[in-house]
């Protein structure tokens, strides 16, 4: 007969289970956690921002790809060199295409060191920029950007970048209402950009005259500017500035031809989201994750407070030269919640869209907003005069310059995600 032992029951030490207890509490609430014990939330939103957001791409089959990027490569994690021999990619009087709200050295900018920084990613590198590479790539397609005035400045940054290898009589730049197309003939592509700074229908929509203060944005109504987007191979949305209006934005059930409006005040953030939710409805209606590539750019920041980086208060990114070098700096923290309905809605896409965090690195680069020096809508008053820094413009950016980065990540994730 074989002996019989006793069967221990094993007991965790108490302090194990607190351990293991804190440590599961610490993951659901860090947020929070860091504000109890008055710690920076930079890091925690450096994690959101650099953490997949959307739907994992298939790795049998990605639209465009050629190749990958290294393992363990953030693109979006690194830091800005000063770079005289590669940069810019092009020089602003090359590019005929660049409005003049963008153009600073033709509006007077004294210094162009703005267009000499590269970004530089921890530990790896982005794809070298191939202009005849992404004409090919394109050939008979049709690649969009979607969205407001700072992704208008991506489109045309892009534009810059490719044009220079078709020939003059083989390209043509038109412009369709909110709708403009940049052609190569003999590729059978275009570039085009679509004027939605809702994504929604909105009182906002004429691509010339939308300055808006008391802003209206039609539930349930992408496919008023969706019907335009329809066909595209490569569609690269961006949504964001216009929401920022630091109070409740109106929504519309209904028309905007209609006698009596039903309209109901949302916070930003549920309102922002209902468009999330739209656009995912479209994407996934429309675009074939098979046949096609989906993007969404975060958040382009603004600078309009220098003592958010140390500097004078009451300044802002005038006069500002040289970016910010502190890797922990995160700005403006109202951004965090607009973050955290993004991360959340593309957390449940059923089709792969493609996040481009462009936010933190472009938060380093106080140094490359067009300022003062583009053409001005008015006049500046003498008053203005005196003080340049009252009518500085912190939130677009020279070209060439920032926005050009953004085209080497979107670029190096288009073709080696």
């Amino acid at each position: 007969m074989k002996p019989t032992f006793p069967v221990r029951k094993i007991h965790l030490p108490s302090y194990l289970l607190t351990l293991g207890f804190i440590f599961f509490v610490a993951l659901l609430y860090s947020e929070d956690l860091s504000c109890i014990f008055k710690q920076p939330f930079q890091h925690s939103q450096q994690l959101l921002l650099q953490q997949p957001t959307t739907t994992e791409e298939k790795d049998t089959h990605v639209p465009f790809a050629v190749g990958k990027t290294a393992r363990g490569c953030n693109i979006f994690a690194g830091k800005w060199v000063y770079d005289e021999e590669a940069r810019p990619l092009y020089e602003e009087q090359e590019c005929p295409y660049i409005q003049p709200q963008l153009t600073c050295q033709e509006h007077g900018r004294p210094d162009n060191k703005y267009q000499h920084w590269r970004w530089q990613p921890h530990g790896c590198s982005i794809q070298s920029f191939n202009a005849t590479f992404m004409w090919e790539m394109l050939r008979g397609k049709r690649m969009m950007f979607v969205g407001d005035s700072l992704n208008r400045g991506q489109y045309v940054s892009m534009v810059c970048l490719l044009h220079r290898v078709i020939p003059e009589k083989a390209k043509s730049m038109k412009d369709f209402d909110s709708h403009t197309v940049f052609r190569a003939e003999e590729y059978n592509a275009s570039i085009e950009f679509y004027w939605a700074p809702f994504l929604l229908q909105s009182n906002s929509d004429n691509a010339i005259v939308h300055r808006v203060k008391d802003r209206l944005v039609r539930a349930d109504s992408i496919n008023t500017h969706g019907q335009y987007w329809k066909g595209v191979d490569i569609i690269v949305f961006n949504t964001y500035l216009w929401w920022m209006t630091g109070r409740k934005m109106k929504i519309l059930h209904g028309s905007f031809e209609d006698e009596e409006k039903d309209i109901t005040e949302l916070v930003t953030e549920e309102a922002y989201r209902l468009t999330l939710q739209s656009m995912k409805k479209w994407v996934e209606e429309n675009m074939d994750p098979d046949k096609t590539r989906v993007f969404f750019s975060s958040m382009s920041p603004t600078h309009e407070k220098s003592i958010e980086w140390g500097g004078e208060p009451g300044g802002n990114c005038y006069n500002e030269t040289t970016p910010i070098e502190d890797p922990t700096y995160w700005g403006n923290s109202s951004r965090k919640s607009i973050m955290k309905v993004i991360s959340e809605e593309f957390s449940k896409t059923k089709v792969p869209i493609t996040f481009i965090n462009i936010t933190q690195l472009s938060e380093y680069r106080k140094d490359a907003h067009t300022m003062i020096y583009k053409k001005q809508w008015n006049p500046p008053t003498p008053e203005q005069l005196a003080n340049p820094a009252s009518y500085a413009d912190c939130v677009h950016w020279c070209l060439p310059g920032l926005q050009d980065t953004w085209n080497e990540l979107l670029y190096t994730k288009l073709f080696f995600p």
